[in-house]
């Protein structure tokens, strides 16, 4: 068995065993590797390069609508957690607490932050004064600590990258326009940067985030079925405003409590961006997202030339896209195999016909597509090619929604849908909690939300037969 061909098999097929797939990817492409401790990774250059990329081109998108980046300490006094009583509710089992500094016990136990609202409401308690100081509109990137019961790399892990936005406002309805433009400008970086669609709407009251009056989510679709809550954008109203007493004297010059959001995205993305667009042979990187985006293999190497001209064509493509060369005495099916298991978008092959034919040889990663390219016409193709593969894999993951995408019109039917189907499940709901607990008790769905977009599949309730309230997105869930 050639060394190609064992590189390739040793990715569990995802149809075989779709979790194992997985974490043969995360792995074997270099992502991750495990620590010491148990539920944190290790996030390799690779995995890293890929953050390094998403964080880019979310926080250029974050500061061109006006938004500025602030850091707050990673431990919050037991005292401060405990004065949004929903809030502190809603994250206490997963708290790591800090008891000791150095030998000595501490007065009172510091909580290492799951999340920043407290801090950020005791700063903004004391620097805003009157209505001239608000908006206040911050980020934070950091990372977080939740103490899960169970684990799986880049979905729930014990300590995770993020941002989290924090802002304050004059007035409910500028709070409001403030959590949706959020939750705009996540779908657009999941479009345009990563090819994944989304359903777009409200989380039940059920779902939403601990304290707030409002959570709104963007749900992708994952290879298996199963929906992945890809990021969230949360209207908190006035109760951490007046839990943490932020007021403002208006224009009036009378008291008011700010209104405020809060919206984040994770590392968890980066699952997401595996099991979207990855097959049996690794990942698939949507361009914009890749560390490397063209992959030269010098074929022949050891040939008068070869070595030359991959490095007279890393520098000239250098100019327009992000490229290396693997001159490495590895063999060209083994290298082929490699870059594929590492999602790289395009391969550039280059051999000394080639070279005398003035041409090269350009295989895309999501379709295999061997293209020979004119030297002069390697620019217009890349940045060309780019664009395609990117448009392909959104299309691609689209139709997977579109076609795995179930009505049911009674309960009979969304039983049935739960034991023989997978993907989103539309249905109408009451609205209340007996009938959601019911659905994902004995059917395994969860509410994965309340989309803007409304349809009126029937007048009842898909369990209870009473007057449905509105359509809901039911999945299984990561």
């Amino acid at each position: 068995m050639s060394n190609n061909n064992k590189l390739v098999k040793d990715i569990t097929s995802m149809d075989e065993d779709f979790a194992r797939w997985y974490t043969d990817i995360v792995k074997k492409a270099e992502l991750i590797e495990y620590s010491s401790v148990r539920g944190m990774i290790i996030l390799r250059p690779y995995g890293y390069a890929i953050w390094e990329n998403i964080q880019g081109d979310l926080d250029r998108r974050f500061k061109e609508t006006g938004h500025e980046n602030v850091y707050m300490p990673m431990l919050i006094p037991e005292s401060l957690l405990q004065k949004e009583k929903d809030h502190v509710d809603g994250f206490a089992p997963e708290v790591a607490w800090v008891t000791h500094g150095g030998d000595s016990e501490l007065n009172e136990r510091l909580c290492i932050r799951p999340t920043s609202e407290v801090l950020f409401c005791e700063h903004f308690s004391n620097i805003v004064q009157s209505y001239n100081d608000l908006p206040k509109l911050y980020n934070q990137w950091c990372s977080v600590i939740r103490w899960e019961k169970s684990t799986r790399p880049f979905l729930r892990t014990t300590e995770f990258l993020w941002q989290e936005g924090h802002t304050i406002h004059e007035t409910a309805e500028l709070a409001q326009e403030e959590t949706l433009r959020m939750l705009d400008v996540y779908e657009d970086m999941l479009k345009e940067f990563l090819a994944i669609p989304v359903i777009k709407g409200r989380k039940t009251d059920k779902e939403k985030f601990a304290g707030a009056e409002a959570t709104y989510t963007v749900e992708s679709l994952m290879h298996d079925g199963k929906a992945l809550q890809s990021a969230t954008s949360h209207n908190f109203g006035q109760g951490f405003a007046e839990a943490f007493d932020i007021k403002f004297s208006d224009r009036n010059g009378d008291q008011k409590f700010v209104h405020q959001t809060s919206w984040g995205i994770s590392t968890r993305i980066i699952g997401a961006i595996i099991m979207v667009h990855g097959d049996d042979s690794g990942l698939i990187l949507p361009p914009k997202v890749a560390p490397t985006q063209v992959m030269i293999i010098p074929v022949a190497s050891h040939k008068e030339g070869v070595l030359e001209k991959a490095e007279e064509l890393r520098e000239e493509i250098s100019k327009y896209a992000r490229v290396k060369v693997d001159s490495s005495d590895k063999k060209p099916g083994w290298k082929y195999s490699e870059y594929e298991m590492k999602g790289v978008p395009i391969r550039l092959e280059v051999g000394p016909r080639d070279i005398k034919n003035n041409q090269v040889v350009l295989v895309r990663r999501d379709t295999r597509e061997k293209l020979f390219v004119p030297m002069e016409d390697l620019e217009k193709t890349i940045l060309s090619l780019q664009e395609d593969i990117h448009n392909s894999l959104y299309e691609k993951a689209l139709n997977k929604i579109v076609d795995t995408t179930n009505v049911a019109l009674n309960e009979k039917e969304l039983k049935e849908i739960s034991e023989t189907k997978d993907g989103f499940t539309k249905a109408m709901w009451c609205g209340k909690l007996f009938c959601e607990d019911k659905i994902k008790d004995e059917y395994g769905l969860t509410s994965r939300c309340i989309p803007f977009e409304q349809e009126k599949l029937s007048d009842k309730c898909v369990v209870c037969d009473e007057d449905a309230k509105e359509l809901v997105y039911w999945a299984r869930a990561y």
